[in-house]
Parts: structure tokens; C-alpha cells; sequence
């Protein structure tokens, strides 16, 4: 994740509206924001235990480091994933993917169930306004008690709900009620490895809170202190937000498609992954298969491009990808 350096800072506040004077009645233009989520009914579960929500949190720090972007707000749901990002289209695209990726690696590592998020889609949509970004942000946050789980918006363990409006450095969630202790600086690469399961070992001190990193740590929550100004406007938007606001949008960019050109490269470089050659032509039917569903869980282009780019009968293999 990008670090928040001043010029950064102010990059952010002027494509998020958050330097002019507020007007009532009137929403401020938002820039390179982005609200991300997996389809809840795709899979049966993403994280099957404690165990796994607490890798999945902390995969989120080890995955954001690779990436320029910055994370606004999350929710790890047991079927899907939801992220509020700031930063480029395809920079956050690339996020989310390699997110999944990794997570569908330690499914099939942790459980056996190998590339069971595979044929998982991503959607997205376009953040447009100062409005609209803080309904998305409470809509995330209020995934688990809508969902019909025993929490708050502010004390759900896997989101960052518990960071925004509390003491400094504090998180407020009951499973860890405690201040951030334990950087693992100056600790052996063999316990960073086995705590982050990367061999890429921390390059700077990174909080911890029992087991997970500090999500204050990659969550960007000053940002969103500053997008509503006070913990009453926080609470009015929470209890304000309906899931009808933001689902009726429809996530309809997420069905635009990545240009053809764009697409064919993709194919080549997937299909030589996967199977050793870069042309579709020496692939079986169940090959071609694999790859669409491959193509589009990593890019969520179009079903009708992907079909036409595999070489597959669109009426014939639709339902299946």
C-alpha cells in the first residue's frame, strides 16, 4: 500500500473532494475510488474457521504492500469479500485478484479444495461522488449485521469498522480489545515467514494485535475521519445507508469489457500458465473451459469475449463459466 507521504496526502484529498468547503445539499466530485466485492452466492464458504479469517486479514497487509493503492474500508465476509480502494482502475484490479488468488491458494493448501475461487467473479463500481463514497463505506462495514450476524458495524473482527473514530492506535473490536503491541522488526525471518506465510519478510516495524497485523497498519482510516468530519456524521450515514443504495446501481461497470486487443494478451499469457502452450487451437474442450473460467475470475470481462476468445460456443458453455 502507498505510503501516506504529504504530497500523497494531498493527491488524495483533492480527487476525493475532501479540500472543498462543504455545502449542504450539494455532493463533491470523487476521483479513483472504487468499490470492489466477490459474488456471496459463487462459493458455499471462503473462510471456514477463526483460523482463516485471521490469515485472511493478515493476507490483506502482505498483498496491499505490492500494490499502489489505498485501502479506504473492508469486510471479510464466510462467502465474500468487499474493499472500498483508492488508486487506478487496473491497479486495484490487480489488488483484488492477486488477493484472491491467494486466498484460493490456501483453501486448496489449508482444506484440499484446490482452485475452488477459480470461476469466482469480482465486481466493481465507480465511486463518483463524496456521497456515494461514504454510503459505500457504511454499506461495507454493515455487511455482518445485515447479514444476520451478532455485531455492530463497529465491533465486527474482520473489517475495519472497529479503527474509524477511536482513541489513536486503538482497536475497538471485542475479539482483541487492546492496544497494537509487538512489532515484528528485529525478529527472526523463520517466525516473520511462518506468521505471514511469505518469504518476503517486513522491511519496517508492523504492529500487532494478538495474531493478525493491526489493520490501522494497510487501512487508510485518517481519510475516512476526514470524509465525515465527525463520529455524528459517521453514525448518521450507518444508520441512514440502505443496501438498496448501493445494489440498485448494479455494479454496471463491472460488466464492461477490457479491450479485445488487451484480452488476447491476457489469453496468451494465462494459457501458457496453465497448460505449456500459448495457442487455444491445441486445447481440449474441458482446457478451453478451464481457461475461460480462469480468464474470467482474474479479469471479469464479458462471458461473450472470453467465450469468443477460447473458442467456444457462447450458447453451449455460458452457464458453465
Amino acid at each position: 500500500m502507498k505510503r501516506l507521504t504529504f504530497e500523497l496526502r494531498k493527491q488524495i484529498e483533492s480527487d476525493l473532494g475532501l479540500n472543498i468547503p462543504f455545502v449542504k445539499g450539494r455532493d463533491n466530485p470523487v476521483k479513483n475510488c472504487w468499490h470492489f466485492s466477490t459474488d456471496g452466492n459463487a462459493v458455499d464458504e471462503i473462510f471456514y474457521c477463526e483460523l482463516d479469517f485471521i490469515d485472511g486479514m493478515n493476507r490483506i497487509w502482505i498483498v496491499s504492500r505490492k500494490f499502489d493503492i489505498i485501502i479506504l474500508a473492508f469486510s471479510l465476509m464466510d462467502t465474500h469479500v468487499h474493499f472500498i480502494l483508492y488508486g487506478t482502475l487496473e491497479e486495484c484490479r490487480r489488488f483484488m485478484h492477486e488477493y484472491m488468488r491467494r486466498t484460493s491458494q490456501y483453501i486448496a493448501h489449508q482444506h484440499g479444495d484446490k482452485n475452488k475461487l477459480d470461476g469466482v467473479p469480482i465486481n466493481y463500481q465507480e465511486i463518483d461522488t463524496d456521497f456515494y463514497l461514504k454510503t459505500a463505506i457504511c454499506y461495507t462495514l454493515r455487511n455482518a449485521p445485515v447479514g444476520g450476524l451478532p455485531y455492530t458495524a463497529w465491533n465486527y473482527p474482520w473489517s475495519s469498522g472497529p479503527l474509524y473514530f477511536c482513541q489513536k492506535n486503538t482497536w475497538c473490536s471485542p475479539s482483541w480489545l487492546q492496544c497494537p503491541e509487538s512489532p515484528t522488526a528485529g525478529k527472526g525471518l523463520h517466525r516473520q515467514r511462518k506468521t505471514f506465510k511469505t518469504r518476503t519478510p517486513a522491511d519496517e516495524a508492523v504492529p500487532m494485535v494478538g495474531k493478525i497485523v493491526f489493520p490501522g497498519a494497510y487501512v487508510a482510516y485518517v481519510i475516512v475521519e476526514q470524509l465525515f468530519k465527525s463520529c455524528k456524521s459517521f453514525q448518521f450515514f450507518m444508520g441512514f445507508t440502505k443496501e438498496s443504495d448501493v445494489e440498485s446501481r448494479g455494479g454496471a461497470i463491472s460488466h464492461l469489457s477490457i479491450p479485445m486487443q488487451e484480452m488476447r494478451q491476457h489469453k496468451t499469457e494465462v494459457c501458457k500458465e496453465l497448460f505449456g502452450v500459448e495457442r487455444v487451437t491445441t486445447l481440449s474442450t474441458a482446457q478451453r473451459i478451464r481457461l475461460a473460467r480462469t480468464l474470467r475470475a482474474r479479469y471479469n470481462s464479458s462471458i461473450k469475449q472470453i467465450v469468443r476468445l477460447c473458442g467456444l460456443v457462447y450458447s453451449e458453455v455460458s452457464g458453465m463459466i
